[in-house]
């Protein structure tokens, strides 16, 4: 059997946060979000989706608690840039529109990355890797 396709869901705090901060990214939101438990966005060329979702919400549809990202990480989200200082200028990018680096900018074997967290702690790297 073959899956179609993938998406993450995740917990936030607060819809409106976290719209303006994607937002700022410059992130497209996917579909119309007029839900006021989830709001959703599209990253790279294949358009792979991360729906955030309240934490009552997701709470409630997995009948699991959610993790408390201060404690620890649930996955990083790698995002590709095209040059070293692309990963710069992403660098500027996020911290502008309210997200922590908590590494880098840093060189990691062949390729040059840095790690931030959004608002909510949700972990992400920007990564230039040569050739890829």
């Amino acid at each position: 059997m073959k899956t179609r396709m993938i998406w993450a869901n995740l917990a936030v705090a607060d819809l409106e946060r976290t719209t303006k901060f994607y937002t700022a990214l410059g992130f497209e939101a996917n579909g119309s979000n007029e839900s006021d438990e989830l709001v959703s966005f599209a990253f790279g060329n294949d358009n792979f989706i991360i729906n955030f979702f309240t934490e009552s919400r997701l709470k409630a549809g997995t009948h699991m608690e959610i993790a408390d990202l201060k404690l620890g990480n649930e996955v990083i989200f790698s995002l590709s840039a095209d040059s070293r200082t692309e990963v710069d200028d992403w660098t500027k990018i996020v911290t502008d529109a309210g997200g922590t680096v908590f590494s880098g900018p840093e060189d990691f074997q062949k390729g040059y990355t840095f790690g931030f967290s959004d608002p909510d702690g949700h972990k992400f790297n920007f990564l230039y890797w040569p050739g890829m």
